[in-house]
């Protein structure tokens, strides 16, 4: 099996002032929580997002599994709607001590490139810091991170950026070369 060399940025913004918020871009697009955690729904999102640029650590998990991490308090799954056809999404964790992180966040390829991305970054992250008000007992967000890598869309890093985020630690590794799942088998 061959190997590549991957390097993984941690970007973060310590307070809710850091947000740059995009622009909206024009026409119907809406973002909307998914209140019901459906691990079908997640794992369409996931898959579609990451379907191209390698997103597999999930690919495996069963039903079970996806329940069981939905159904955990601050998990929260925003999608981004394009004249009502999701077009992608990000996926927040409360953490200890008032941290949320932006576990997932993208947007299906045929939506890429029309300006929904920089939007639904900002509009994720504004959620992220008042996370705690919609659940009872959280600790106010204190500090709100990412990671990204160079498997991730080319404009991803730029994108963070430009939100507001800075970079606090870098990692180069060697993982195994996978191939691209596609959103289902054989796509």
């Amino acid at each position: 099996m061959s190997s590549a060399t991957v390097t993984t940025w941690s970007l973060e913004q310590n307070s809710p002032a850091d947000l740059l918020p995009a622009a909206a871009p024009e026409g119907d697009v809406r973002i909307v929580r998914a209140e019901v955690p459906s691990p079908e729904f997640s794992r369409f999102l996931y898959a579609s997002v990451g379907g191209d640029i390698r997103w597999t650590d999930r690919l495996g998990w069963t039903y079970a599994r996806w329940q069981e991490y939905l159904d955990r308090p601050g998990v929260e799954t925003w999608v981004a709607y394009d004249r009502g056809t999701p077009a992608g999404y990000v996926e927040l964790e409360a953490q200890d001590e008032g941290v949320v992180e932006i576990m997932y966040f993208g947007l299906i390829p045929a939506f890429r490139g029309r300006r929904v991305g920089g939007h639904l970054l900002s509009y994720g992250t504004a959620r992220a810091w008042d996370l705690a008000e919609r659940w009872p007992g959280r600790t106010p967000t204190k500090r709100v991170w990412v990671h990204t890598c160079s498997k991730d869309g080319e404009f991803a890093m730029a994108n963070y950026q430009r939100r507001g985020f800075l970079l606090f630690d870098t990692k180069v590794e060697l993982e195994p070369e996978v191939a691209t799942p596609g959103p289902w088998p054989g796509a």
